[in-house]
């Protein structure tokens, strides 16, 4: 599909994989709208019946590039860009994301089954994603991390709604507030993983099976239920996720957040 995003589908079951391992497939602009681009094929393809979203390489996704940080600490990318404008802060007509959420939300979008095979990293946007997905099985020794504070930011793609209904409001605050790295089985014992596995995505690949070869209408329908209710508020949300991002973005803490991480020396708050 893309040189970002790679998707080889079989007897049902697409493979969807972040294909920029050098990278421990970081996000950069191309890599979101290659996601999203990916999210909107698994939506339109009848032959899809359940998707497994992994990452090449040493990680699943360590999640923002570190270039687009020294963007902000350099003042290259404001507010408005952010909340509006080209890359993850661009919307389009009609959703209730922006592109940024759409990485991790269109994966809820999808009728069929999302199963995340997780290893190596899922930071910041990378647990996002992860979280986007109906069902994660996670390495034990995976770093995983809601990371956006120590980068002087909240999670703004979809991870507020998300959290908020997988732990206790108070897991979820520590999470977000420490910004902390936890493993794959602090995961799982809090329930951000569905299940645990030394081989991932062997493991997601045979649930894939297993579902794959039930009704796929049945399937499809039992998805669409539990999502009216687990998703309930989601736009509204995501509008708030946007409005608090575009008030931090480029603001003296954020700038001094970053550029304290870069410089790797304590933040000096004002």
């Amino acid at each position: 599909m893309s040189d970002r995003v790679s998707i080889t589908i079989t007897d049902g079951i697409a493979d969807v994989r972040l294909s920029r391992p050098d990278k421990r497939n970081a996000l950069d602009n191309a890599m979101f709208g290659a996601i999203a681009a990916a999210g909107e094929q698994m939506k339109a393809d009848p032959s899809v019946r359940v998707v497994v979203l992994s990452g090449d390489g040493p990680s699943f996704c360590a999640g923002l590039d570190f270039s687009s940080f020294q963007q902000m600490a350099g003042g290259a990318q404001t507010a408005d860009e952010v909340v509006s404008g080209e890359g993850p802060g661009a919307m389009q007509t009609g959703r209730i994301t922006h592109l940024g959420q759409q990485v991790a939300w269109a994966w809820q979008e999808v009728s069929v089954p999302v199963i995340a095979a997780v290893h190596g990293h899922a930071l910041g946007g990378g647990i996002q994603i992860a979280l986007g997905a109906d069902i994660r099985i996670v390495h034990p020794d995976t770093k995983l991390s809601v990371r956006e504070v120590h980068w002087g930011l909240v999670p703004d793609m979809t991870g507020t709604q998300v959290l908020s209904r997988l732990v206790r409001p108070d897991i979820a605050k520590e999470l977000t507030f420490t910004a902390r790295i936890f493993s794959g089985t602090e995961a799982f014992e809090l329930g951000l993983a569905t299940r645990l596995s030394g081989t991932p995505f062997d493991d997601a690949m045979a649930m894939a099976a297993e579902i794959a070869g039930r009704s796929p209408s049945a399937i499809r329908g039992a998805k669409e239920l539990f999502n009216r209710v687990v998703n309930a508020g989601a736009a509204e949300q995501f509008a708030e996720e946007r409005r608090v991002i575009g008030s931090l973005i480029g603001r003296p803490d954020q700038v001094e957040a970053v550029t304290a991480n870069f410089e790797n020396r304590p933040a000096q708050f004002g």
